[in-house]
């Protein structure tokens, strides 16, 4: 690490050379960068550092099984959805549980919301969003891959009347990534299967 910032420092200064001697940018720099090439250059180097120490985004589990088929959950279920867009990258999700290596059952899949504080006049002024999903896992033949397990994600969210359409969309943000959460957690339990 010490190398790579004696080397940004030295290309700094060598920067910082060339631009006194030259008169203009080369057209294909934008005004900004024009002005700032220590910027781009820093950019650029701690892309090349992060790359250097084997720096890689996180990639989803890999799964053990061609085919999973998902059973017991509510028509419209956003979390049904996510989790179905998750597992198709990877295995094929197919309707008859019959004809899948593996069948996921979900028990209860539900989403809360609480009041938890108050004022004196009763009015909602925080509130518990909860995202649960409870389910198991078994092979066709009916042997269980995963016991029943019961999955929860949670988060506080202030409340105010006067700004009910910007906490609605609050709310619903909240909503989408505790189902995020929730379904990596089913990914990560997936991917521990061994048929």
């Amino acid at each position: 690490m010490l190398a790579v910032a004696r080397a940004t420092s030295a290309l700094c200064a060598l920067i910082d050379t060339v631009s006194d001697t030259r008169s203009g940018a080369p057209e294909y720099l934008t005004s900004s960068e024009a002005m700032h090439p220590r910027r781009s250059l820093l950019v650029a180097t701690g892309g090349l550092a992060l790359a250097g120490c084997g720096f890689q985004l996180r990639q989803p589990p890999r799964l053990a099984f061609a085919s999973i088929a998902l059973t017991g959950f509510a028509p419209r279920s956003p979390l049904a959805g996510e989790l179905r867009e998750q597992l198709s990258r990877q295995v094929r999700v197919l309707e008859a549980p019959d004809k899948a290596d593996v069948v996921l059952h979900a028990l209860e899949d539900q989403r809360d919301r609480s009041a938890v504080a108050s004022t004196a006049t009763a009015e909602v002024r925080e509130l518990q969003l909860g995202v649960k999903l409870k389910f198991r896992a078994r092979a066709p033949g009916g042997r269980e891959l995963i016991p029943v397990t019961q999955l929860a994600a949670g988060r506080s969210m202030s409340y105010r009347e006067t700004a009910a359409l910007a906490k609605e969309f609050e709310q619903a943000e909240l909503y989408r990534e505790m189902q995020t959460d929730v379904v990596a957690q089913v990914m990560r339990r997936l991917a521990a299967i061994a048929l």
